[in-house]
Parts: structure tokens; C-alpha cells; sequence
């Protein structure tokens, strides 16, 4: 079987609003980046702007675009690794996030990424995305049973340190 990250976390909202969450620019500044650029389409832009200051294509996931969805079930992307890691940003991965709703405001959000390659960058890759993946989940639920994420204080699940982020 292909090498993949498996994350889920069940987040205490209604399922339009995590589907809202993930698939609009003012869900994803909620929980997963400061900015972004989302059109809902296939081939549509799916940008998440970690860092809007930096020079462009340094930002974030730029040049990144919707590859499928159901909505309120699915929605699957591709994918780039952050600018310190130049050969493997080059390259596309991909992630699938499936929700399924377990009850009155309850939803289990699954989030798989796959495309891995094989070598040492990409191991490494693989790693900060094990760690980063567990950090915006994480963030997600917080997002939905504290508050939305203050970007100029973002919170941090107690298990991850800054630099793990």
C-alpha cells in the first residue's frame, strides 16, 4: 500500500459549518491559514496563504487546486511542501478530506494525504506533514469549541511545540 498520512479528529459543529470551514476563504482563515484563494471547481485555485508577507510562491500553497468534491462529504486537492524544502515543492501531493456526520453537532473529519515519492527529502517532507497535519486538526476542533484562530497568537495543541509547526 502507498505510504499515506491518516489524521481524524470529530469536531463539535454542524456539518455545513465544517464543510464552510474547509471550503471557503473565510472558513480557512478560521483554522488553517491567514488567507487564501478558493474557488469551489475542479481545476479551481485551493491557496492557503501561511505566510501573505513572503515573497510570492513562498507564501504557502500557492499554485494548489481543487481535484474533486461532494459537498458537505468530500473535497480532495493537491498539494506543495513549504519553501524550505525545495526539490519536494516542486513535486504535488495530494489530500482528501471526508466528513461524516456522527451525530447533532458532531462531525468526524478524516484527513488523508498521499502522492509520496521516495528519498530523503521527501522522507523529511513526510515527517513535517505527520506533525502539521495533527497541529490543523487540532486547530480545527479549537476552532469550533473555543474560538477561531488568532493568527498573531495561533494556538498550539499542548503536545507541539513552535518549531514542530
Amino acid at each position: 500500500m502507498p505510504r499515506a498520512i491518516e489524521k481524524e479528529v470529530i469536531v463539535p459543529a454542524s456539518l455545513a459549518e465544517v464543510w464552510d470551514a474547509w471550503a471557503t476563504v473565510q472558513g480557512v482563515a478560521t483554522f488553517l491559514g491567514p488567507k487564501a484563494r478558493i474557488e469551489l471547481a475542479i481545476g479551481g485555485p485551493y491557496e492557503i496563504y501561511f505566510d501573505p508577507d513572503a515573497p510570492p510562491g513562498s507564501q504557502g500553497s500557492e499554485g494548489c487546486k481543487v481535484l474533486s468534491y461532494l459537498p458537505q462529504q468530500m473535497l480532495s486537492f493537491d498539494w506543495n511542501a513549504p519553501p524550505q524544502f525545495p526539490n519536494v515543492r516542486k513535486e504535488r501531493t495530494w489530500l482528501v478530506i471526508l466528513l461524516e456526520e456522527l451525530g447533532e453537532r458532531r462531525v468526524n473529519v478524516k484527513l488523508t494525504h498521499l502522492g509520496w515519492r521516495d528519498g530523503e527529502e521527501w522522507d523529511e517532507v513526510f515527517r513535517y506533514f505527520t506533525r502539521a497535519w495533527g497541529t490543523v486538526l487540532a486547530r480545527l476542533e479549537h476552532r469550533f469549541s473555543t474560538s477561531p484562530i488568532d493568527w498573531n497568537d495561533p494556538y498550539r495543541p499542548p503536545s507541539v511545540t513552535p518549531a514542530q509547526e
